[in-house]
């Protein structure tokens, strides 16, 4: 996690690579392999003020034939003067069969468990339709929505004057149905540089989250990429007094493998 200034100094130093957009886009990925890639970033800052940040995340992919199975799990611990601001992790699993054109149906699991949001944990199953948009081998873009049952556990966190947590109250767990909505957005200008764009929704009773991230990715070796994201995820309703939105920018190392 990284401050926004370190952030866009890192995405001006990359928007040279833009200027080679080219038509060599990547191929398509390969069926009946699992594709995987990892990605990790650290920050450590001492002097006036100290700060540390670790993010990690792990995607696991395989198509077969009209299939298609992901799952990811990612982390985040971030520290400052040394007291823990930041502590999250979260994984999802989505699979989904693509009927024939670009319509696909789609059953998916998340579970999300952070210490600062003000919700203990959010877990929700979720199923129904969606659509490709476009699907060239440069750009693709889909879209899908479903409906799903949510459970989750609010809790109420109080913070001494300097930010150390000195209590925690976890509040009755809630059940609703939901809504769920996402977007999924690629385009590869090159082989070596593609902008992706993320998407979620989940919108119930108890709470409405919204997470969206964008990434700029630039390929180093046929393994090694560099990513620089920022992402934002709003929760509609944590318990007082908590703020809605979160962001987080990153810098991140992504290995294939």
């Amino acid at each position: 996690m990284l401050n926004n200034r370190v952030f866009y100094a890192a995405l001006l130093a990359l928007a040279p690579v833009l200027s080679a957009w080219g038509d060599d886009a990547p191929p398509p990925p390969p069926q009946g392999v699992l594709i995987g890639k990892g990605q990790f970033g650290f920050l450590s800052a001492h002097g006036n003020t100290d700060a540390e940040s670790l993010n990690g995340k792990i995607d696991l992919l395989r198509y077969d034939g009209p299939w298609k199975n992901e799952f990811s799990l990612e982390g985040l611990y971030g520290e400052s003067s040394g007291i823990t601001s930041a502590e999250r992790w979260e994984t999802r699993a989505q699979s989904s069969y693509t009927f024939s054109g670009n319509v696909y149906a789609f059953g998916g699991l998340r579970y999300e468990h952070d210490l600062f949001d003000g919700f203990e944990y959010q877990a929700s199953v979720s199923a129904g339709l969606g659509y490709k948009i476009l699907d060239s081998d440069s750009t693709k873009l889909s879209a899908q929505a479903g409906v799903g049952y949510r459970s989750l556990r609010p809790e109420t966190i109080i913070k001494d004057p300097t930010g150390v947590v000195i209590s925690r109250t976890p509040l009755d767990i809630e059940n609703d149905p939901i809504l769920t909505a996402g977007v999924d957005f690629l385009h590869a200008f090159n082989k070596s540089t593609a902008l992706t764009n993320k998407f979620l929704m989940e919108a119930g009773s108890s709470n409405v989250l919204l997470h969206d991230e964008i990434a700029l990715n630039v390929k180093m070796s046929t393994k090694l990429t560099l990513s620089v994201g920022y992402a934002i995820t709003d929760n509609t309703k944590p318990p007082a007094p908590l703020k809605q939105i979160d962001t987080v920018a990153t810098v991140n190392l992504v290995f294939a493998f």
